[in-house]
């Protein structure tokens, strides 16, 4: 097979988009009728940040709930001024932009939503400032990121997290996101379903894109900001959840790698993730090997008011349709 030949059946092989609507440059479009060109600066440099946003489909009151649209719009403004961006939409006008987008596209099951605001001016050069940016969100329906029931093997990666200092891992930079595609191949090549990364000190710092939780005689312990990780969205809602439904107590400071093989229960959280209990890292498991009894409390907790079925956390969502 020449080299030609071997090219063109390659891009058959990539995954079709069905031709649902799109928001790019201040306008509804349909997803072919968009273009991007390709000395776009963001493809060749990493210079873009973006943001991951679920909606959730409960077919029993026939409704899409959008979830903590609003915090991750302003996380999406704090990582532009940190990349010298402009995103000329409030954090108001974008909700109501992606409401009308994910209407139009008319999901009927649980939909990620990805909006992108990037460094669109084609040309070569390092630098951040006086590029023009463009922006766009896009949809897509979307289950489990990884196994959310009966928990996921871990192993801490011998990669590890950029620390602050080089890559803000406090926004959500486009080209970051190597660091944990490193961490992600490593582990599932080795085996794993997921990666844990350390910082550069050697503390646990999150998963190749989630947040960590463990629990420790009664205590839920999480690393705090400073080292390295995403101040995510679904962080805070689980660390309420803890608080307020658990009435069990949590601290954020940081963890040793030894304290994941000898705590009692783990998981990982994320907008994609959700909830993932980990039940073995680095081959050891954690507790009996099996998911943990107050993680398994969180997921009910969590994705009954995710799917807007409990009125006490209806200010999680805002409904589609």
């Amino acid at each position: 097979m020449s080299l030609q030949t071997d090219y063109r059946e390659r891009v058959r092989a990539r995954p079709r988009h069905p031709d649902t609507w799109v928001f790019f440059d201040g306008e509804f479009a349909r997803y072919h009728d968009v273009h991007i060109g390709v000395m776009t600066h963001a493809l060749h440099y990493g210079t873009g940040c973006f943001e991951g946003i679920r909606a959730y489909w409960n077919a029993e009151r026939e409704q899409l709930f959008l979830l903590q649209a609003p915090a991750h719009y302003q996380r999406l403004h704090r990582s532009a001024r940190i990349l010298r961006m402009d995103l000329p939409y409030s954090v108001d006008e974008l909700v109501e932009l992606t409401v009308e987008l994910l209407r139009r596209n008319e999901y009927r099951v649980d939909t990620y939503v990805r909006p992108l605001l990037f460094k669109s001016v084609e040309q070569i050069g390092v630098h951040l400032h006086g590029l023009a940016d463009s922006f766009l969100i896009y949809t897509a329906p979307m289950g489990n990121y990884v196994d959310v029931e009966n928990g996921i093997r871990c192993m801490v990666s011998t990669w590890r997290r950029v620390p602050d200092v080089s890559l803000p891992a406090r926004a959500k930079i486009t080209g970051a996101y190597v660091n944990s595609a490193f961490a992600k191949s490593e582990a599932l090549e080795n085996g794993f379903d997921e990666a844990i990364v350390l910082t550069q000190e050697g503390h646990v710092s999150e998963g190749s894109a989630e947040n960590l939780f463990l629990l420790r005689d009664g205590v839920f312990v999480t690393p705090p900001v400073s080292d390295d990780i995403l101040e995510g969205v679904t962080r805070n809602l689980v660390i309420g959840l803890i608080r307020d439904e658990l009435k069990m107590p949590l601290v954020e400071r940081s963890i040793d790698r030894t304290e994941l093989y000898t705590c009692d229960e783990l998981f990982l959280c994320g907008t994609g993730a959700q909830v993932s209990p980990v039940v073995e890292v680095d081959r050891r498991p954690i507790g009996d090997g099996t998911v943990g009894e107050f993680t398994q409390e969180l997921q009910g907790l969590y994705f009954s008011a995710v799917r807007g079925d409990n009125p006490k956390y209806e200010h999680w969502t805002i409904p589609v349709y």
